[in-house]
């Protein structure tokens, strides 16, 4: 990675970060679609990333909003889970020809269909921690699905949309 590369990513990192913040952060529709755009500062991060770093980001990023949320550790716990998960979740999706190393993750360079895919995993393991450690009860199962799935819904919607804006 150059210089200038990482300059970028850390720079769409922050910008996902200050987004969840200060502005998506009161975005919730009908009290069960909560968006957490945030998460596109992993998801977004390039193939060639280190593991330990990655879990790092992870953590950092979720622990950031925890902190402005009041929630104690749950953001935390959820990034870091996708941070470990998301090199099987690229292994897994691979297609037959395999990726280029030096390719960046990102709407237009993926595809359409590989990225909302990749995306909706990576956002639907996410919201399914974090929705069950709030509740923190297995009694509240099926209401916590049904915000898994309305917030995955939102939540992916909303990455894919800013990613129309994202130049490459």
């Amino acid at each position: 990675m150059t210089s200038r590369s990482i300059f970028s990513q850390v720079l769409i990192f922050a910008f996902y970060l200050l987004l969840q913040i200060f502005f998506v952060r009161q975005l919730v529709l009908f009290n069960y679609a909560f968006c957490f755009v945030y998460i596109a500062s992993i998801i977004l991060l390039p193939f060639d990333i280190n593991k330990v770093t990655l879990i790092l980001l992870g953590f950092l990023a979720g622990i950031m909003v925890d902190i402005f949320y009041n929630t104690i550790g749950a953001n935390a716990a959820a990034m870091t889970l996708i941070a470990f998960i998301r090199p099987s979740v690229i292994s897994l999706l691979t297609p037959q020809r395999g990726y280029d190393e030096r390719q960046t993750l990102s709407l237009n360079s993926m595809g359409l269909t590989w990225f909302i895919s990749y995306a909706a995993t990576l956002t639907i393991i996410h919201h399914f921690v974090l929705f069950l450690l709030e509740a923190s009860d297995w009694g509240l199962f099926f209401p916590v699905m049904v915000k898994v799935i309305c917030s995955t819904i939102f939540t992916t919607t909303v990455v894919v949309i800013i990613q129309f804006f994202r130049r490459d």
